[in-house]
């Protein structure tokens, strides 16, 4: 079973607690730090749409991008009844990026490079990035710290609502940093039976300073880094780092 196959349709019903409406706060005060207007935003990665609808209700033109079909399809639901510029969804990986123009800034939210496991893919991310971010727009993203990451090995976590039920353990290897997410999911039919579901996760630890060095390899400058919704620099013990950073001019 790919990922997401199943935690496609309970995704929003387990991520309840997320704040996106505060986390989309956050990401507008960084997109401020944009050289120029900001009309059009890439959301990269943009699972259920959550953050894509926030900002296309705020007046922004939105294009998501996801890897995952199973997400867009709940992605495109949930914007059908949306006031404004309908987004435009594309199925797309990360590292394979291939937009139509550019974009007047660019997000990534919720950890998801974190889920290229391979350092190769996060730098052609980032350069695909920069190549579709128009000369002084801003890059905004977010990935779960190291620690945090390394944290995660050996727990075990139970994520339940009336018509889901979560298991979900992680182990981190040292060896590749890399964590991995052991989910099952059980989901209450029509007739009150219950189906099971079983995916594989993987995310990649990435210190601060590589993600800067790829950063400015890309093209990027004025590389700065943010706690956990915080207009601070992130503290020792952070769960949560944002990154803000301005696609540099020819």
């Amino acid at each position: 079973m790919s990922s997401y196959e199943t935690l496609a349709g309970c995704y929003d019903a387990l991520t309840e607690d997320v704040a996106y409406q505060k986390r989309a706060d956050f990401v507008e005060k960084l997109l401020r730090r944009s050289r120029i207007p900001v009309h059009t935003v890439l959301d990269l990665a943009c699972g259920t749409g959550s953050m894509t609808c926030i900002l296309t209700e705020r007046g922004y033109e939105m294009i998501a991008v996801d890897g995952s079909e199973d997400m867009l399809a709940a992605a495109r639901e949930k914007a059908a009844d949306l006031a404004g510029e309908p987004p435009l969804f594309l199925h797309q990986e990360m590292p394979r990026l291939d937009l139509y123009g550019t974009v007047d800034a660019a997000i990534c939210c919720l950890d998801s490079l974190n889920y290229l496991t391979s350092p190769r893919d996060v730098q052609r991310t980032l350069q695909r990035l920069r190549l579709f971010i128009a000369p002084g727009g801003a890059l905004v993203f977010d990935v779960s710290s190291p620690e945090k990451l390394r944290g995660l090995d050996g727990q075990v976590f139970l994520d339940e609502t009336e018509d889901v039920y979560c298991v979900w353990r992680a182990e981190f290897e040292k060896r590749n940093q890399v964590c991995t997410y052991y989910m099952d999911l059980f989901t209450r039919r029509e007739d009150g039976a219950w189906d099971r579901g079983f995916e594989l996760h993987r995310q990649r630890s990435y210190e601060v300073e590589e993600l800067k060095a790829w950063l400015l390899e890309a093209g990027f400058t004025h590389i700065r880094t943010f706690g956990d919704c915080r207009m601070r620099p992130p503290r020792e013990g952070e769960d949560r780092i944002y990154f803000c950073a301005i696609r540099g001019r020819d």
